[in-house]
């Protein structure tokens, strides 16, 4: 995540990856604060996708290198919004 830059007072952080059972595809879970951001940085990471792939190239000695695909969690939005249900009751 160092390798790409996005605007100032977000926080991108890859909280894990599940990959396919032969490896060819890998999707990268992130979390985003402000969870608001995280559609912009969806759309900055599938821009660079490409730039991203060719750093795994050449960092990991896996063969073939997985396909990646990001995918933002919404676990703290959804907590976010429980808390809010629980305190209004």
């Amino acid at each position: 995540m160092r390798e790409i830059e996005f605007p100032s007072g977000i926080l991108v952080t890859v909280l894990g990856v599940k990959s396919t059972d032969d490896y060819k595809q890998a999707r990268v879970i992130i979390s985003v604060f402000p969870f608001e951001k995280s559609e912009l940085v969806l759309e900055i990471l599938n821009k660079n996708i490409y730039h991203v792939q060719q750093i795994l190239n050449k960092k990991l000695r896996m063969r073939p290198v997985p396909k990646i695909f990001f995918r933002a969690d919404a676990t703290e939005e959804n907590a976010g919004k429980v808390e809010i249900l629980l305190k209004n009751d």
